[in-house]
């Protein structure tokens, strides 16, 4: 898997972001510098996580055979000062039809998405530097 951000222009915080064929958009907001052209890195680990929550709950609705209907994940957090904790708010909001069982296993299935054991999990980084 593999992610590649590029500059916009010079004077610009922009990033251009490519994964696989799909290209989006990072910046800064305007009070911090940006151009507001697209969500902060920040905001897009937030989206990472719900959406990711979001499919892990529909993946696991559709291999039981539950009509999940409509569903959706919300994450709220504020970035944490150095040596803090980050605390991700996830707010799973479920259609009422479902049992207070299925609703159990679709909030611990959520908690098992591949981007929460990422974030939550043990990780290292490796950097190396390549001129060009």
């Amino acid at each position: 898997m593999r992610a590649t951000a590029r500059r916009i222009a010079i004077k610009s915080f922009s990033q251009r972001i490519e994964v696989r064929r799909h290209e989006l958009l990072a910046d800064e907001p305007i009070e911090l510098g940006g151009d507001d052209d697209g969500p902060t890195p920040q905001e897009l680990l937030a989206a990472s996580l719900a959406s990711c929550a979001a499919i892990t709950i529909q993946m696991y609705a559709r291999r039981k055979g539950w009509l999940l209907g409509p569903a959706e994940v919300q994450c709220e957090y504020k970035t944490a000062k150095r040596g803090e904790r980050t605390v991700f708010k996830l707010v799973l909001r479920l259609p009422g039809a479902l049992t207070e069982e299925q609703v159990q296993c679709l909030v611990a299935i959520a908690a098992k998405c591949p981007v929460q054991r990422a974030i939550a999990g043990e990780v290292s980084f490796e950097e190396r530097v390549e001129r060009v």
